[in-house]
């Protein structure tokens, strides 16, 4: 009796250290695993600027949460521009920590700065439209013949029409006529004076055109005609947000933080469509009537990590087959991912 009444007294010394040694390790765990994460998340002050446009308008309502004061993860400073010209010196030299910027854009710089920029995630997906006065087109068959105007030329409406044609059995070269002009409103004066009754036009002008051109119809969403040829996973992508690398390194938790208050900004206003175009209004991106309209087709997403990597890779594969000058000569190293 005395021995079974030892027993268990020593059993139970034996449990109550063995559950303190535990505990002591897994607070050591959670305590370093906590300073590291202090240390990586305190949060930090950023400026971030922004292209007049749908790379934009994403982030209207955490915009209108900083200038609120309201409780934030980091300190945000916005600003927007009309070029990315404005935006990628500033990046460069230091005096932006992000950027939104087309995608393309964020490759050359990658190349440019020799890898001291980190795509943090793609804020627009594909934004481009076949638009017709018109029944002909239904099919990127039916651009057979036709001439096109389009603004563009170089950049990724003429790369986004080149490989879709190519990847379709079609040249943009031989099979069609492309009219190029130097800006998408010269494509909206084409076809409201009849000069032209097919165009290759982005959102919102898709919107502004339809405001001012009767009769004037989406026959092509080529996002969608993307989605249907790539058998790679990529995606047709209008935009990326980028930051620069030593802001990543030191403070890679408040990246995350910043990411995700910026999915929750994106969510608002893909769900509260009047109340972002009114936002998008008020910071002068675009007219709030003609946001309100072009919003639901402007495809803007927070796509981070794996996913981010799978659709940009494999548009920039596509860019880098089509003018490899276009994604600054190579594709950019695994490190230009972040949490990818």
């Amino acid at each position: 009796m005395k021995q079974t009444k030892l027993f268990g007294m020593l059993l139970s010394v034996v449990l109550v250290l063995g559950l303190a040694a535990c505990g002591e390790t897994e607070g050591n765990s959670a305590g370093s695993s906590g300073a590291a994460s202090s240390q990586t998340a305190e949060p930090a002050a950023y400026s971030i600027a922004a292209l007049k446009g749908p790379t934009a308008m994403g982030l209207v309502k955490l915009m209108k949460d900083a200038e609120n004061g309201e409780d934030l993860a980091n300190d945000y400073t916005f600003s927007l521009a009309a070029s990315p010209d404005e935006v990628s010196p500033k990046l460069i030299q230091g005096d932006l920590d992000m950027a939104c910027v087309p995608a393309n854009l964020a490759a050359v710089l990658y190349q440019k700065t020799e890898g001291q920029i980190v795509t943090l995630a793609v804020n627009t997906l594909g934004v481009l439209y076949i638009v017709e006065k018109g029944n002909a087109v239904q099919s990127l068959d039916d651009l057979k013949g036709m001439t096109i105007v389009s603004a563009g030329k170089g950049a990724s409406p003429e790369q986004a029409l080149r490989y879709l044609l190519d990847k379709n059995g079609e040249n943009l070269d031989g099979d069609m006529i492309v009219d190029w002009k130097s800006e998408h409103s010269e494509s909206v004066a084409a076809l409201a004076s009849g000069a032209a009754t097919v165009a290759l036009l982005p959102q919102p002008f898709v919107t502004v055109a339809q405001t001012k051109i009767e009769g004037l119809r989406v026959a092509l969403n080529l996002n969608e005609e993307w989605n249907k040829l790539a058998d790679d996973g990529s995606g047709l992508i209008t935009g990326v947000i980028v930051a620069r690398k030593d802001v990543v390194e030191e403070n890679p938790g408040a990246v995350k933080a910043f990411l995700k208050e910026y999915a929750e900004s994106v969510d608002w206003v893909n769900e509260n469509v009047s109340e972002a175009a009114e936002l998008i209004g008020s910071y002068g991106i675009v007219d709030a009537a003609v946001a309100e309209k072009a919003l639901p087709a402007c495809n803007i997403v927070c796509i981070t990590g794996g996913e981010m990597k799978e659709k940009l890779s494999g548009y920039l594969a596509a860019l880098l087959e089509q003018n490899p000058q276009s994604v600054g000569g190579a594709l950019p190293e695994d490190a230009f991912y972040f949490g990818a």
